[in-house]
């Protein structure tokens, strides 16, 4: 099997302030929720889109100073992913290479909007989602079944 990178593209960036009164030494415990989905192109089996997306969302449960959420896609060309090993090597790898973009488009969102920048944590690809922790057997990631 063999992919590259056609492309990456920012579908949704959004942030917005939350006015909430709170003590001044007030500490938030922001927690990012983190989705993927993964296609295929019909027409052109070769041609994936992996979606990114991070989500910063206050409630009252749990009040957060602002709401955020990126959204990246990135394009990739794919050949020869006939396996399910295949397809989970493609979904960890794809990951891999589209979350940096994520971690610095968040970083670049909150800088701009005159916060201390969120920076999102390092996190290996293959552990990221519950999906792709598989440790003798090939799980394929929920996006990539037929």
């Amino acid at each position: 099997m063999k992919y590259a990178l056609r492309g990456i593209t920012a579908e949704e960036l959004s942030y917005s302030m939350n006015r909430i009164k709170v003590a001044p030494d007030t500490k938030f415990e922001i927690k990012p929720q983190f989705s993927r989905t993964i296609r295929r192109v019909q027409e052109n089996d070769k041609i994936w889109f992996v979606t990114l997306e991070v989500k910063v969302e206050s409630t009252e449960e749990s009040p957060k100073p602002f709401n955020l959420k990126a959204r990246l896609v990135g394009v990739f060309e794919a050949e020869d992913v006939n396996t399910d090993e295949d397809k989970q090597v493609l979904a960890i790898s794809t990951t891999e290479i589209v979350y940096p973009y994520l971690r610095a488009a968040v970083s670049s969102l909150t800088a701009n909007a005159f916060i201390n920048p969120m920076i999102l944590p390092v996190i290996p690809a293959g552990t990221m989602f519950p999906e792709d922790r598989g440790e003798t057997s090939f799980n394929v990631p929920d996006a990539l079944k037929n």
